[in-house]
């Protein structure tokens, strides 16, 4: 408890951009090329402490013990999959839980991130929702569940792609994300390329726009329906940003050549999944770069939902196929864990 009100008299170094801590350590009468020292420190050789960073004198390395701290965050329990995906379960220095998760690829792995403690969105195929939204986390703790994950590898570089899309809405943390993401991207520190991030959103269409025009990286969008009755039943942000103002902000997102929007798809029996639905998502993704990845439902909160059959999954994806998308049936990982797609919990399991 004391520990918690001291930090909250310091500068979280993990939280600030790199202008901020130039302009940090400036006034504190630090050179300013101390920010690029001290943030390699933290973000490329993963610094837990400031008496690690032995090219800085030991005057300095006691002024920035007094004057700030360095984000950390417990590794409270990992459990694998039987297809060796594995789930971090992290509390926060408030007590808070978050959950991460580390999948392998055939030849990289990919890091899928927590944003927010719960969520306020209120889908109802998601655990996360559930939880309800407890509060934003800070650039520093979003950046640490790369970090921390990369300690425990034994190979960090093959950890290539980080998507977020773990519990919270991105865009709803929108400072603190694009700070994270800067961050990331620095090719002077971590230096993770913007074309392996993806930021996941359910459709804040403000902050869509905002995105293109602030950060390079990929965008994916929650779709999950092609008309506003549907969508509205099972994903509450509808009723505020309905579909026409969604696709309309997608037209305008900023894209590169040979780029385009992932549109996620969750397939829930007897909801979303009929021919007919499948027509409406091709008329309305229509004039959008757009590709489609269909995910079957994973078992969630509502029992009465379920997943429908794989043959009536390859015919939703045939009729998206025939109208020239790029659309796959993406496997779901880490089922058996609950780590697979609206999965996350932030609870101690056993």
């Amino acid at each position: 408890m004391e520990k918690d009100i001291q930090d909250k008299m310091k500068t979280d170094l993990n939280s600030l951009s790199k202008e901020e801590t130039i302009e940090w350590v400036k006034g504190l009468g630090i050179e300013p090329y101390r920010a690029g020292q001290i943030r390699q420190w933290l973000f490329q050789k993963m610094a837990t402490s400031f008496d690690e960073m032995t090219n800085i004198s030991v005057t300095v390395r006691e002024k920035l013990k007094e004057k700030a701290f360095i984000t950390s965050i417990e590794k409270v329990k990992t459990l694998v999959s039987e297809d060796t995906t594995e789930k971090y379960l992290f509390r926060l220095h408030d007590g808070n839980l978050i959950e991460s998760v580390l999948i392998p690829e055939k030849d990289h792995f990919t890091i899928c991130i927590s944003s927010q403690a719960g969520c306020a969105m209120g889908c109802t195929f998601c655990h996360t929702a559930r939880q309800g939204f407890k509060r934003n986390l800070t650039a520093g703790e979003i950046i640490e569940q790369v970090i921390e994950t990369q300690r425990g590898m034994t190979d960090p570089d093959k950890l290539s792609n980080i998507v977020l899309m773990g519990m919270g809405e991105p865009l709803a943390n929108y400072d603190a994300v694009i700070t994270a993401i800067n961050n990331l991207i620095d090719q002077n520190t971590i230096s993770f390329s913007h074309r392996k991030i993806t930021l996941s959103t359910c459709g804040l269409v403000p902050n869509i726009i905002r995105l293109g025009k602030d950060s390079p990286v990929n965008l994916a969008v929650s779709l999950n329906a092609g008309d506003d009755e549907t969508r509205n039943r099972i994903m509450p942000i509808n009723k505020t940003y309905n579909l026409k103002s969604l696709i309309s902000a997608c037209k305008e997102f900023p894209l590169p050549s040979r780029k385009m929007i992932t549109f996620e798809y969750i397939l829930i029996k007897g909801v979303n999944d009929s021919p007919a639905d499948a027509l409406k998502v091709a008329k309305l993704l229509r004039g959008v770069r757009a590709k489609i990845n269909l995910i079957p439902l994973n078992p969630g909160p509502d029992p009465t939902m379920c997943a429908p059959s794989w043959d009536e999954m390859v015919s939703f994806q045939e009729i998206l196929a025939e109208n020239q998308y790029t659309v796959i049936i993406r496997k779901s990982k880490g089922q058996d864990i609950l780590a697979a797609c609206g999965q996350l919990s932030g609870r101690e399991l056993t």
